[in-house]
């Protein structure tokens, strides 16, 4: 029996561009030293709510900080939308035409650089 699969029958799979993590640091230094957080609360999922004034448009670095996005922040759904599965067009058409805009947000800043459906 012949397992063999020719080369242009396997689906071409793109990746996002890899992104070193930050430095190893002993766990003797961890203690003291300013890069390092215990804190594992922060990479927990989060609601963001934003309002958009009638006639008005969301200011994007005042009225996003001032909710509690910050950069690095990943947007997980948008008014109980998963954006997971979504076109980057649906998403925009989401947040343009919402009063209201309740986020669920997840603090990633591993791959905050990447343009598609994270917070700058």
């Amino acid at each position: 029996m012949d397992s063999w699969i020719p080369y242009d029958d396997y689906p071409v799979v793109f990746l996002p561009a890899y992104e070193n993590p930050p430095a190893w640091i002993p766990p003797h230094e961890r203690v003291y030293h300013p890069e390092y957080n215990n804190e594992l609360t922060q990479f927990l999922p989060r609601i963001v709510t934003l309002k958009k004034p009638p006639g008005a448009q969301v200011i994007p670095d005042l009225d996003a900080h001032q909710a509690g996005l910050q950069e690095g922040d990943k947007v997980l759904a948008v008014n109980d939308v998963d954006l997971q599965d979504i076109e980057h067009s649906k998403a925009v058409e989401i947040l343009k035409t919402a009063r209201e805009i309740s986020m669920c947000v997840r603090f990633f800043p591993y791959n905050y650089r990447q343009k598609e459906r994270t917070v700058h």
